[in-house]
């Protein structure tokens, strides 16, 4: 099927299903004043969302697609679905800066140029991208990535450890890592699984969520919510995990270590799977949750009793550090059953929230009326 039919039909199919996702979209539970609704519908597993500058939304996934999203009538849910890019390895990350849509597959990072002049006339012929970069390791294992256009123009991606807990001589592995003028640089070592950063608008911080490693029971160690204060500043993988979790086979190595090692600003407790972040730097929303971070937390995948399936508040202070942490999403997850896991949550201009779920296949919308 060409990309023009493939496209008229997810808009058919979108448009029936509303309201039949509604209905479990009902179930979610906000605060008092917000309200969750149902944005976008029938994608194949969404993750990471940006927006553009007319209006497009663009959402990677983990199976190769890339979708550009439309609300033509400003109803709040959209009516214009294209796949403008298929059969890519795992496009999970995207970003927008000046006019040109970023992708990130697992082990290259693709520019397009222009991108929302170029929708206008979309066809089947495939709109042409830039590799900017093929020289990132292509293991599977948590090799999924997040992808952020700095104020600089510079790339930051994560490279996660390609195993559950190990050591490699590539010193990329364990990393948030920035492409700068062809060259990389290490903003953070010894970081586990990291699938989701943000700059803190206030101090221009790096914030990054890191997911704890498995196998040492179902109350550790707590994933972790981290600060970069300097740059290479070293995180503890796979020598220590959240604050005071020795590792059974590589804490005995703690010794010959020559780093410091920085503790997480905030635990978020086991195997909860931090991925997506965001501070909220708009006004719409109550002033307590201004310049402070929502965190998707996915959920657990081998735990004995079900964690996370929420997003998360966390609110600093005006120098960026921890107060405390409280749900914001729940509903999800009832006896034991989860009919969706939230990914990636996103702060839109108009100062609502979008939020995509790779199990529900949707991506949620987050209002504030008061």
């Amino acid at each position: 099927m060409g990309l023009i039919m493939k496209n008229k039909f997810l808009v058919i199919l979108s448009l029936f299903h509303f309201s039949l996702h509604s209905v479990e979209v009902n179930n979610l539970v906000v605060p008092n004043g917000f309200k969750a609704s149902l944005f976008a519908n029938n994608l194949d597993a969404p993750r990471q969302i940006a927006e553009g500058n007319k209006g497009y939304i663009f959402v990677g996934s983990k199976k190769g697609i890339v979708y550009a999203l439309k609300d033509n009538d400003k109803n709040g849910q959209i009516d214009d679905v294209k796949i403008i890019f298929d059969g890519l390895n795992d496009s999970s990350g995207v970003a927008y800066s000046n006019g040109s849509l970023f992708i990130a597959e697992i082990d290259k990072v693709w520019r397009v140029d222009n991108i929302e002049d170029n929708l206008d006339s979309f066809s089947d012929e495939p709109l042409k991208k830039t590799l900017v970069t093929d020289d990132l390791p292509s293991d599977q294992w948590h090799g999924r990535k997040w992808i952020m256009i700095d104020d600089d123009g510079s790339i930051v991606l994560n490279v996660g450890a390609p195993c559950n807990v190990c050591l490699k001589e590539d010193e990329r592995y364990a990393t948030i890592i920035r492409l700068k003028e062809n060259r990389w640089i290490i903003e953070a070592r010894g970081v586990r699984n990291s699938v989701g950063f943000d700059i803190n608008p206030i101090n221009g911080k790096l914030y990054f969520t890191d997911n704890g490693r498995d196998w040492m029971g179902d109350s550790m160690p707590s994933c972790e919510l981290n600060v970069v204060d300097k740059e290479g500043s070293f995180y503890g993988y796979p020598f220590k995990h959240a604050k005071n979790v020795i590792d059974p086979e590589f804490g005995s190595m703690i010794p010959t270590v020559k780093k410091e090692f920085i503790d997480p600003i905030a635990e978020l407790g086991p195997h909860v799977a931090p991925l997506g972040i965001a501070f909220y730097d708009n006004d719409v929303f109550p002033k307590k949750y201004k310049n402070s971070i929502f965190v998707a937390l996915h959920g657990s995948w081998n735990r004995t009793k079900k964690s996370g399936y929420t997003v998360v508040f966390v609110k600093l202070d005006d120098d960026g550090k921890y107060l405390y942490q409280e749900d914001f999403i729940t509903g999800w997850l009832s006896n034991e059953s989860a009919w969706g896991r939230p990914v990636s949550p996103f702060i839109m201009k108009d100062g609502s929230m979008l939020l995509s779920d790779d199990k529900y296949n949707v991506i949620y919308r987050v209002t504030y009326k008061g």
